[in-house]
């Protein structure tokens, strides 16, 4: 069943730092998120892992209230948040729900996709994100043989190198930004490799072209049929197809001989794995 998050509060709490405690009464996570805003009002994003059930906030300024928000991440689904505030100072700490005080973080967008430098064989991609933070990216376009690429890049990057390109050809670049199990987007953007030529709708630096045909961006992908052809009294063997796209990674979810929930984490390539 779908793990829930339990009470936060916060634990120790000094001028410029505050523990923060939660419990899980059932099932587990993959990992958990602390999102608050910090002195100057921007968004914070602390990831945690899945084991953990408590976390130190660093970097926070003396006497000044702080929400902060809980999400556990389970496959690719975000779970929360719960909240708590805390004052830092000299032994100041109040939790309490408070949702009237504060909005949890807003969902964050992407801004513009541009290619900030373009070779015959590589193209460097840049973005922005006006407001508030993403887990992850993802970038897709298609190959030279029209199957579908994904590039994965974290959550702090605004740019990523697109290697192993064709010259004079023209690529139609998808950005996604992940946050839990939702993804935002695509923003797009169309370029042409070659020498620094650069066709960008708009464009102030490069030349202009005019709008090319849009391509559908690569469907999301979906899975197949699971099935176990191989049993054994210790072991299963699953198998499992990608009838179209692909994943980052997968993870098979079950219940051992004692009935506790356990996460066998299988990369985006693997079509086949052992549960022992």
């Amino acid at each position: 069943s779908q793990p829930i998050l339990g009470e936060l509060t916060a634990s120790q709490v000094t001028p410029e730092s505050v523990q923060l405690q939660w419990s899980v009464p059932e099932s587990t996570f993959d990992s958990f998120t602390v999102q608050y805003r910090d002195a100057q009002g921007q968004p914070q994003v602390l990831p945690v892992d899945g084991g953990s059930r408590s976390v130190t906030v660093p970097g926070l300024s003396p006497s000044r209230r702080y929400k902060f928000n809980l999400y556990g991440v389970w496959g690719r689904k975000r779970v929360g948040p719960v909240s708590t505030d805390a004052v830092t100072g000299a032994g100041m700490c109040r939790s309490c729900p408070s949702p009237q005080e504060e909005e949890p973080l807003s969902q964050p967008h992407l801004g513009e996709l541009t290619a900030s430098y373009v070779t015959s064989d590589s193209i460097q991609l840049e973005w922005s994100v006006p407001e508030g933070t993403f887990d992850s990216f993802t970038v897709q376009y298609r190959d030279d043989q029209g199957q579908p690429q994904v590039l994965p890049v974290d959550g702090v990057s605004r740019s990523v190198t697109v290697p192993g390109l064709s010259p004079s050809r023209r690529y139609n670049f998808y950005l996604y930004g992940v946050l839990g199990q939702k993804r935002v987007g695509p923003v797009s953007l169309d370029t042409i490799t070659g020498e620094g030529v650069c066709w960008i709708s708009p464009c102030s630096l490069w030349v202009l072209a005019p709008a090319p045909r849009k391509e559908e961006p690569p469907s999301q992908p979906r899975l197949g049929e699971l099935m176990a052809p191989h049993v054994t009294p210790e072991s299963v063997q699953l198998e499992w197809n990608v009838p179209e796209g692909t994943f980052d990674s997968f993870t098979v979810q079950y219940k051992d001989a004692q009935g506790q929930p356990q996460v066998l984490p299988v990369d985006g390539g693997s079509r086949s794995v052992t549960v022992p």
